[in-house]
């Protein structure tokens, strides 16, 4: 496969870069480790309202997604997703990324958008062997939960975020932490404070049972510890956001610099090796602020950047869009 430039991560900036990429006049595919568009909004946070994008006061990432997804869709870009970037080979002419599917892609330039890398959940020990028998790792969809007893073990954003969102609908919910301190934003904090969320902190869930108290059947209960007092709680759900851990995986070998599992860039967005570009919370230089909007903005510049890479003759600024409308 032959294209002018090969984004890897499908998540918001990489939608948007290929976008761009299109505005500009490239060929381009897109590879991802995940099955589906979207990146983490997709995976963990699809129903979560986001209230920083530019132009939207409040927009479902799901609908954030979906809009980013038609958007792109004017570049006809190739999708190559559930595939992972193994290997970069460079020449004067390109790169060659290798996927693990024993597949390659041939780019005048690359784009690298992959958010924080591959992610894997934290382990919820008493919770081993219950991974879709009760227990899940991330809400995507709130149905699931209508009418259950919900237990949440975390004190994170994404904690108190989906305890927010399925109080008016689970049955009860219950939002379980080892401290009574939580890194959450403090005004969702105070939201889940003020609702009916019944917030359990220096304790920790030690167990979950069927209804004849094994594990062979479906979530009727868990078992949570406070400072060393035992008591059992009905619970037909639980959601252990226990947060994840990153891992830049094989990027960490192409000889990327790189600064605390970030790709580090200059102001054009290039990174130390000739014809890879970065855009996105993978990025990181002086003053960094990882946020969606500020994705965007990235992903324009490596774009326009790239542009000129692929053919010296043209311009950073590519004009307004508006002015073709």
């Amino acid at each position: 496969m032959e294209h002018d430039l090969v984004i890897v991560g499908a998540g918001p900036t990489g939608l948007f870069a290929a976008y761009y990429a299109g505005f500009r006049g490239m060929s381009v595919a897109v590879v991802d480790s995940l099955p589906e568009l979207g990146g983490q909004i997709t995976a963990m946070y699809p129903e979560k309202s986001i209230l920083d994008v530019a132009g939207f006061p409040d927009v479902k990432g799901r609908d954030l997604v979906a809009g980013l997804v038609a958007q792109a869709a004017t570049a006809s870009p190739t999708y190559l997703l559930d595939r992972t970037a193994t290997t970069l080979e460079q020449d004067a002419d390109g790169v060659t990324l290798g996927l693990d599917d024993g597949s390659s892609v041939r780019a005048k330039v690359m784009i690298i958008t992959a958010g924080i890398g591959k992610f894997s959940p934290r382990p919820l020990p008493a919770g081993d062997g219950w991974l879709g028998r009760g227990m899940e790792f991330f809400v995507p969809s709130f149905e699931p939960y209508a009418g259950k007893d919900v237990v949440i073990v975390g004190g994170g954003d994404s904690a108190f975020d989906w305890a927010l969102h399925l109080e008016p609908i689970a049955g009860s919910v219950a939002l379980v932490h080892r401290r009574d301190a939580f890194r959450a934003h403090a005004r969702t904090v105070e939201q889940v404070r003020a609702s009916s969320v019944e917030i359990i902190t220096k304790a920790e869930v030690t167990a979950l049972r069927d209804a004849a108290g094994g594990s062979t059947g479906d979530l009727a209960e868990v078992e949570i510890t406070v400072d060393g007092e035992v008591t059992t709680r009905k619970a037909q759900a639980v959601v252990a956001a226990l947060g994840f851990v990153a891992d830049l995986g094989p990027l960490q070998q192409w000889g990327i610099e790189t600064n605390k599992r970030h790709l580090v860039v200059d102001s054009s967005m290039r990174t130390n090796l000739e014809r890879v570009f970065a855009a996105g919370d993978i990025t990181d230089y002086p003053g960094k602020v990882r946020l969606i909007a500020v994705g965007f903005g990235e992903a324009a510049t490596a774009v326009n950047n790239a542009a000129v890479v692929i053919d010296p003759s043209a311009h950073v600024f590519p004009g307004h869009s508006s002015e073709g409308s």
